[in-house]
């Protein structure tokens, strides 16, 4: 597997190349009622949501209140619970992705009793192709600051706005953002390092502007 070169470029990722055609193929059978192609599927979904888990909360501390497998299990219930009609793999990603954004935003809500400002360290979430974005999931506030700029973001450009979900919230590379979006990989690459320098602002601007409150 390559990963992202100095100039940000991005290479294969872990689904693409290894089971791109088989959950295809897995989700098709399962939505014409075929309950072993569930039982087939069910192990590549949670070892793709316990890769993504493990990578969101391993610079957290080891008392935060929302575990990795916690947050799998949290995801892997919403996703084989909900009503939705699963039309291949590219959906399934952007539904996972999704998915595992709202539940740490949900989360961070339900915390939002700790004080705004109150010293919690801010850490690098890192996206699946190796760059940081600097937030703690510690301090709900610095969450929801990142998902309210994403919801500004797709206002203005809805395209980018669902790339970086995918890339930071959903694991997924470069190729299979391509794959979702229905794009070129090059556009992929434009797009994510446009995104993810008006990400950094707008972040930075929140910061600022709750230091100066």
């Amino acid at each position: 597997m390559r990963s992202a070169n100095s100039e940000g470029r991005i290479g294969t990722g872990r689904w693409m190349d290894d089971k791109a055609p088989q959950v295809t193929k897995l989700l098709h059978a399962w939505r014409a009622g075929d309950n072993a192609a569930l039982d087939e599927l069910l192990p590549i979904v949670y070892a793709q949501l316990r890769s993504i888990a493990a990578r969101y909360m391993r610079k957290e501390r080891t008392d935060h209140t929302l575990c990795p497998t916690a947050l799998v299990n949290e995801a892997y219930m919403r996703l084989f619970t909900a009503d939705v009609l699963w039309q291949d793999r590219a959906h399934f990603l952007a539904i996972s992705a999704l998915t595992m954004r709202r539940i740490l935003v949900d989360h961070a809500k339900m915390r939002q009793r700790v004080r705004r400002g109150s010293g919690a360290e801010r850490v690098p979430l890192d996206d699946s192709l190796g760059h940081a974005i600097f937030v703690s999931l510690a301090d709900p506030a610095q969450m929801i600051d990142l998902d309210n700029a994403l919801r500004l973001l797709e206002r203005q450009d809805a395209r980018k706005a669902r790339l970086l979900e995918l890339v930071y919230f959903g694991g997924l590379t470069g190729e299979e953002s391509a794959e979702v979006l229905g794009v070129s990989l090059p556009t992929v690459n434009r797009d994510l390092k446009l995104s993810r320098a008006w990400l950094r602002h707008e972040l930075q601007l929140g910061s600022q502007a709750e230091n100066r409150a």
